[in-house]
C-alpha cells in the first residue's frame, strides 16, 4: 500500500473498495465467517447511512462498491466495520486454537490481541491487512464496470460457473430482485442536504 496515499472525500462519488485479510490468507473460506461478516456490513451500512450498490466476499478479500457514509468519513465506516467483524468472531481461532479479541479500535481493525484458551495474552494475530484500497467512480460507465467485475470476480477465480451461484455477493438482487443480508441500492436513507436560502 503506499505511504502517500490519498483520499479524495466530500463529493457525490462512488468508491470501489478492496481490503484484505492478512497476508491475503483464504480466511474468509469458510461460510459462516463470510455470513457474519455481511450481517456487520449490513449493520454499518444502517448505522454510517450508507449505500451499498455492489458486494462480493471472496476467500481472502472483499470488494464494495458504496456512496460515502452521510454520519462519517468513509475511512471511519471501513474501520468499523473491519473491527466489528473481529469483534464478532467469539469463535475465531487460528491453527493453534487461540482466539482473537480485540482491544482497542485501532489496534482491533487489523491485529487484535491473542488470549490462548488457557486465558494467557500472548502474540498479536492478524486478521486484516492494514488500510484498503479506494477508488473513486465519478461516470455510469464505471459504476458498470465496477459492478461486474465484482460480480464476475468468483467466476473469474473458478470458484463458481455463474455469478448467481456465489451466494455473498449483490449479483442475485441485479438480476432477479433477491434481496440479501445487505440491503442493496437503498438510496432512501440518503438524507437530502439542501443549502439555505442566500438572504
Amino acid at each position: 500500500m503506499a505511504h502517500n496515499l490519498h483520499r479524495f472525500y466530500g463529493g457525490t462519488d462512488l468508491h470501489f473498495l478492496t481490503f484484505s485479510c492478512y497476508r491475503r490468507q483464504p480466511l474468509f473460506s469458510r461460510t459462516a465467517r463470510c455470513d457474519l461478516f455481511l450481517q456487520i456490513l449490513e449493520r454499518v451500512r444502517r448505522r454510517y447511512r450508507l449505500a451499498v450498490l455492489g458486494y462480493v466476499v471472496m476467500p481472502e478479500h472483499v470488494h464494495l462498491l458504496a456512496s460515502e457514509p452521510q454520519r462519517t468519513t468513509l475511512s471511519t465506516a471501513i474501520q468499523a466495520l473491519k473491527l466489528g467483524f473481529v469483534r464478532s468472531l467469539k469463535g475465531y481461532a487460528d491453527e493453534n486454537g487461540v482466539c482473537a479479541i480485540p482491544r482497542s479500535r485501532k489496534i482491533g481493525e487489523t491485529w487484535g490481541t491473542l488470549v490462548s484458551p488457557r486465558g494467557t495474552l500472548i502474540v498479536p494475530n492478524p486478521f486484516w491487512q492494514a488500510r484498503f484500497y479506494d477508488f473513486n467512480v465519478w461516470t455510469e460507465r464505471k459504476r458498470i464496470e465496477k459492478l461486474r467485475y465484482i460480480h464476475r470476480n468468483p467466476v473469474k477465480r473458478g470458484l463458481v460457473a455463474s455469478p448467481e451461484q456465489w451466494r455473498w455477493s449483490s449479483f442475485r438482487w441485479y438480476c432477479s430482485g433477491e434481496a440479501g443480508p445487505v440491503r442493496t441500492n437503498d438510496t432512501e436513507l440518503l438524507v437530502m442536504k439542501v443549502r439555505p436560502a442566500a438572504s
